[in-house]
């Protein structure tokens, strides 16, 4: 059995509120309403270490946790090598390829795979490694991943308190300010992003193609997706959100999670991390 561990910080609320309500759109495995009443029916979500139901209220501060196990054959496990940009017994950040779930119930994840990639954590706390935030399944990048409990809560607590600094690329279609910020309601939660334009190439399908540093201030689902189509320039290959005239066929989709910036809450070092531009980028932008 593999199993799968989702852990979330709640941060301070103004007034307690039902888990089932709290909870949505919080895991990358129960993502809806009708998601999360399941779990909680199959009493996979624990808060605090308490078994929660439909009926258990959050006030503010708790550890909610989803885990979730899959089975899977020994003679059929996942494999996959994956760059790893930095490791020590607390933590880790990977690169994530395109085109791969981070979690969820696939064969083929990213979670599945972080066993054979990362070094067994000594500590007392450690815990089958687990990514602490979301990538779509087409996006590229930098992956923070936790190796123990303690590790997992307070990174989960330094994204909830928005002390991670993430930094994007994408390239768009169409004519941009140079720079700017989108604020939208996404999932009836208010969202904003900031942009800037880095360079602009012509293009004949497409009049003109940007790349475009982002820098999302939340991190709600699929809100760069959702911010750059809103303002008439959608991200180059999104399926789902872009033209379905301007789609590059085979190419996927151009967004890149380029830089991950934050304080190591073990052992309180600044790091700053990058990675390289896809090839597809450089393609676009040969300045890359």
């Amino acid at each position: 059995m593999i199993a799968s561990t989702e852990i979330h910080i709640v941060p301070q609320l103004a007034t307690p509120v039902r888990l089932q309500e709290y909870g949505v759109g919080i895991f990358n495995r129960a993502l809806t309403k009708s998601a999360l009443k399941k779990v909680l029916k199959k009493k996979y979500v624990t808060v605090n270490g308490v078994t929660a139901t439909t009926a258990t209220f959050i006030k503010g501060g708790e550890t909610i946790q989803l885990t979730i196990q899959a089975a899977v054959s020994m003679g059929k496990r996942p494999i996959l090598r994956l760059n790893v940009l930095f490791e020590d017994e607390h933590l880790a950040i990977v690169y994530k390829p395109a085109g791969i779930l981070v979690s969820g119930n696939g064969f083929m994840t990213i979670a599945h795979v972080l066993p054979q990639n990362l070094k067994p954590s000594p500590l007392s706390d450690a815990t089958a490694p687990q990514p602490v935030h979301r990538l779509d399944y087409a996006t590229t990048g930098l992956l923070l991943v936790g190796k123990t409990s303690s590790s997992i809560r307070d990174l989960n607590r330094l994204f909830a308190n928005k002390n991670v600094k993430k930094t994007y690329y994408a390239i768009t279609i169409g004519e941009m300010n140079a720079t700017g910020e989108i604020s939208a309601t996404i999932d009836d939660k208010s969202s904003l992003s900031k942009y800037a334009v880095k360079a602009t190439v012509p293009s004949k399908r497409f009049g003109k193609l940007n790349l475009v540093r982002l820098n999302p201030k939340t991190g709600r689902r699929h809100q760069l997706r959702k911010h750059l189509s809103g303002i008439g320039n959608p991200i180059l290959g999104d399926r789902d959100y872009g033209d379905k005239d301007l789609i590059l066929k085979g190419k996927g989709l151009y967004l890149h999670a380029y830089a991950l910036k934050f304080v190591h809450p073990v052992t309180l070092e600044s790091h700053h991390v990058v990675t390289e531009f896809p090839q597809r980028f450089k393609k676009i932008f040969e300045q890359l």
